[in-house]
């Protein structure tokens, strides 16, 4: 097993390697991808690094259940109450969420963001869970506003499915998970995440 501080170079996508400690620092300072963990019934929401750079625009926020404004604070305020109604109405529905909404970065800029998400609901059919990724999308955002909210999806879409594995993946990865695993499911949740924003942007 190699620790984090290791040079050896690790093989990811398409050929591209890179030392472990250089790989990590582009994933984190590239923002991405991210990943949320929404506990409906208790109104918590848990963030990784990404997403809580993004979206709570504080990275400290990360592994913690937060609440209330916390969760949206770096979402533009113009999309506050736009994106909590139409998110509040496509978990009910249950199903795949898409929803493409701008958010202001740390240092000022406007950035586009795609979250892709899917709601799990109980024996009663009531939503009590949602997870999902968060990609910034600005380098592909062709300007003017363009917003996206679905419940539904093609049934066992190929992309949607490996989301589906991929967050599960990175959900049940511990602290003792070798670093090299941990890089290698982040660059994989990103190129799902660009491949999904590619796809949504299609339809």
């Amino acid at each position: 097993m190699m620790g984090q501080g290791s040079k050896t170079p690790v093989d990811a996508i398409d050929g591209f390697r890179e030392p472990l400690n250089r790989l990590r620092a582009a994933l984190e300072a590239s923002c991405v991808v991210g990943t949320w963990d929404w506990d409906i019934v208790r109104g918590t929401m848990v963030y990784d690094v990404g997403a809580a750079r993004l979206l709570a625009g504080d990275p400290a926020l990360a592994e913690r259940e937060i609440r209330g404004f916390d969760i949206i604070a770096a979402v533009h305020p113009a999309d506050h109450a736009w994106l909590t109604e139409h998110v509040h109405r496509a978990v009910r529905a249950g199903g795949l969420v898409l929803a493409e909404y701008r958010a202001i970065a740390q240092d000022g800029t406007v950035r586009w963001l795609l979250s892709r998400g899917r709601t799990f609901q109980d024996t009663a059919g009531h939503p009590v869970r949602s997870r999902g990724i968060i990609i910034d999308i600005t380098e592909t955002q062709q300007g003017g506003e363009r917003y996206v909210v679905s419940g539904t999806t093609m049934p066992g879409a190929p992309l949607d499915q490996a989301a589906d594995l991929a967050i599960a993946l990175k959900r049940v990865l511990g602290d003792d998970t070798p670093a090299e695993v941990r890089a290698a499911t982040d660059v994989l949740l990103m190129s799902l995440g660009r491949a999904i924003a590619r796809s949504s942007g299609d339809r």
